[in-house]
């Protein structure tokens, strides 16, 4: 389970924080110092420590890096760690952080890192991060790995989170059980963080769906989802259905074009929330030919009902809400009635 717990609370003598102490000599004395602060920390069955991560809001230049930073407002990752086993948790911490980021209104992100972690880097420039300074210290040489928000990355991994208002854009739904389980990040106030588990379609960035609805044959890379939670009381929609996410589309792929079933279950399985006897039944039956991959980006501040969405944002109460095109203006007015960040959001 991943928690915010105050470094005081945290057992800085579990084998987790060994390698931390053997490549830095400080690292004990720091953690020390840090009581009062506050970490994420991912905890595993037995409550050992599997994920730490540290952020520190920063203003100003940079110059104990070669060469140095010029004057901006960045998120520092102080200290970033976990313990690979399979489910993703890599790219849960990298949203996290993205997430720490964009509501302290930073222009930058940047960690360091010793060259020989190269899982830990590789994941980092998967997501835009890009090696551009040294930092020298009595405990080596490490890179200086920098995210700017405002990049001309066109790529829409090299610049996530952020979406552009330019591709076309729809409304998805989802039923309350399996949007938490795909988006731990959008779960609302009166659900229960317990029934999130440490699976790879918890943790990834990336999600695959698998559907049935009309008009789904038209995504295309690049394309934004509007994900619209269906109400969990039947006859309540209009105060408790709401749109919760942003999402940008990957690929779009048909059942059939899945050379055999293996292929298909290796493409689903590590992103699906179903199981592989669901997939298999699904590859039997055909019964939800639409395949897409997506990538979670956004959890709106304000999560929007579908009140909301018919009163102002004019989305047709008499529609079909399971799949909708929605206009470029719609869309717009969904981020903003929605609370995203600007620095989110390019043409």
């Amino acid at each position: 389970m991943l928690k915010a717990n105050k470094f005081k609370e945290i057992n800085l003598n579990d084998n987790f924080f060994d390698s931390l102490k053997a490549d830095y000599a400080e690292f004990s004395d720091w953690f020390a110092r840090k009581a009062e602060e506050t970490a994420y920390v991912f905890y595993g069955e037995d409550e050992s420590i599997e994920g730490f991560l540290y952020l520190k809001s920063e203003n100003g230049p940079i110059e104990d890096v070669s060469p140095a930073l010029p004057d901006k407002r960045r998120i520092k990752v102080g200290t970033f760690k976990i313990n690979p086993h399979g489910t993703r948790l890599g790219e849960r911490f990298i949203k996290k952080i993205f997430d720490h980021a964009i509501a302290n209104d930073a222009e930058e992100i940047y960690v360091t890192a010793f060259q020989k972690h190269e899982a830990l880097i590789n994941l980092l420039q998967r997501y835009g991060f890009k090696a551009i300074a040294r930092k020298s210290t009595s405990n080596g040489d490490e890179l200086v790995l920098l995210k700017q928000f405002n990049s001309d990355d066109t790529d829409a991994l090299l610049r996530y989170p952020q979406i552009s208002i330019t591709k076309n854009s729809y409304l998805l739904s989802l039923y309350p059980e399996w949007h938490t389980r795909l988006l731990p990040d959008s779960i609302l106030r009166n659900e229960s963080s317990t029934i999130l588990e440490d699976i790879s379609h918890t943790n990834s960035i990336h999600k695959v769906y698998l559907a049935a609805m009309r008009g789904m044959e038209a995504l295309q890379r690049g394309d934004n989802l509007v994900i619209y939670r269906t109400s969990d009381e039947p006859g309540r929609a209009w105060y408790r259905a709401v749109a919760t996410t942003i999402c940008v589309v990957e690929e779009y792929r048909n059942i059939s074009s899945f050379a055999d079933i293996s292929a298909f279950l290796k493409y689903c399985e590590p992103y699906s929330v179903f199981t592989p006897e669901e997939l298999n039944q699904f590859w039997r039956t055909r019964r939800f030919p639409h395949v897409i991959r997506f990538s979670y980006n956004i959890a709106l501040p304000r999560r929007l009902t579908r009140g909301h969405l018919v009163d102002n944002i004019g989305l047709s109460e008499s529609a079909y809400w399971g799949f909708m095109p929605l206009s470029q203006s719609q869309f717009k007015q969904v981020l903003q009635d929605g609370g995203v960040n600007e620095n989110l959001i390019v043409d």
